[in-house]
């Protein structure tokens, strides 16, 4: 289909809901919902079609005027003035109808889990894993999001060997979901005598938030534990069996959390968590390409991989994928990732441009 048969399709597709829904009355509540969300999504590209097409009119015009050889020098000029201005107009329009016509991440408005945890690099790491699920907490906090505690098992000095969260708020996987792979960190720890710079590592996961409805699971396939909840060097921090551990069968995926002093509500957070895990399986068995490079950046935690350095001595941040490098690590810890999130994000939308327009 040629681009402009495919701005005709979507122009005819918008008037078409916007005569549905002025018909309300007859459509149930579900499809009229269904229906809405739809002419939304149209309603920002036909505006953008409307006013490319309007420009394309005057373009046509102001050339017809420029090459007019009768008419009077300095209405030519204005008319040629006119015509450069319009052009590049039109070329910034072209290029918001390409990236609106992108295909759509569907889990891109979805909330999110955020998985930290510690890889290489023993109790540096951990504590660098604790860092970085504090960074993520203050960015939510920053956009207005819900940070709401999953599972954090703790070293005993501050560290964190693993930590999930519930992220919830407008368009938080679509901001986060780059966010996966694995992070390094270049550091001397407080406990190096010698001042010697140490590196390790940390891994990132973030998952779309789904529903039952999204992903069907045989309540068959799961083996539920409980046991009592840990704190910090493996003391007990209550008497009962409320920390809940769930196993699906089938993919050997594994969920659990400790966090509440409810079983029952330990056991929501890790069905929700293990929801999550398996709609991404789901995801990337859909998409191979995504998958292998979801494995390239999550990795196994090994210091050689990363997807982005925090070199401490020198104060700066590095992301590998962009080639990005900010000089405020200060800034980044305390949650200003929005440089970063903003980079990441626009050079997505440079290589799906690529490749529709190859």
């Amino acid at each position: 289909m040629s681009i402009e048969l495919k701005l005709d399709s979507l122009v005819s597709k918008h008037n078409e809901l916007e005569n549905i829904l002025s018909n309300s009355h007859e459509l149930e509540h579900n499809e009229y919902a269904r229906l809405s969300r739809e002419f939304v999504e149209l309603k920002e590209i036909v505006e953008v079609i409307n006013s490319y097409r309007k420009k394309k009119v005057e373009l046509s015009d102001l050339e017809i005027m420029a090459s007019d050889q009768e008419i009077d020098l300095d209405i030519k000029k204005l008319a040629n003035d006119e015509l450069k201005n319009t052009k590049s107009i039109l070329k910034e329009l072209e290029k918001d109808i390409r990236l609106l016509l992108l295909p759509k991440d569907e889990a891109d408005e979805k909330n999110a889990i955020l998985e930290v945890r510690a890889g290489t690099g023993g109790e540096e790491a951990a504590l660098f894993a604790a860092n970085l699920f504090r960074m993520y907490q203050r960015f939510a906090e920053q956009q207005n999001w819900n940070f709401e505690h999953f599972n954090i098992s703790e070293t005993g000095i501050g560290g964190f060997k693993e930590a999930s969260a519930n992220i919830r708020g407008k368009n938080v996987f679509a901001k986060l979901k780059y966010e996966s792979g694995v992070h390094r960190v270049q550091r001397v720890p407080d406990t190096e005598s010698q001042g010697r710079v140490h590196t390790s590592a940390a891994t990132v996961a973030v998952l779309p938030e789904v529903e039952e409805v999204d992903v069907e699971i045989n309540t068959k396939d799961l083996r539920i534990d409980t046991y009592r909840a840990q704190g910090a060097g493996g003391q007990h921090v209550n008497k009962t069996d409320s920390a809940v551990r769930i196993t699906h069968l089938p993919s050997g995926i594994v969920a659990q959390c400790q966090d509440e002093k409810s079983q029952h509500k330990n056991r929501t957070k890790a069905m929700k968590l293990l929801r999550s895990r398996l709609y991404d399986l789901e995801r990337s068995e859909k998409d191979k390409e995504r998958a292998a490079e979801r494995k390239s950046q999550v990795g196994s935690g090994d210091r050689s991989e990363r997807i982005r350095t925090y070199n401490f001595p020198q104060g700066r941040v590095t992301d590998h994928r962009v080639n990005l490098t900010i000089h405020k690590l200060d800034k980044v810890m305390e949650g200003e990732l929005e440089e970063i999130v903003e980079a990441l994000a626009s050079s997505e939308q440079a290589k799906l441009l690529s490749e529709i327009e190859s």
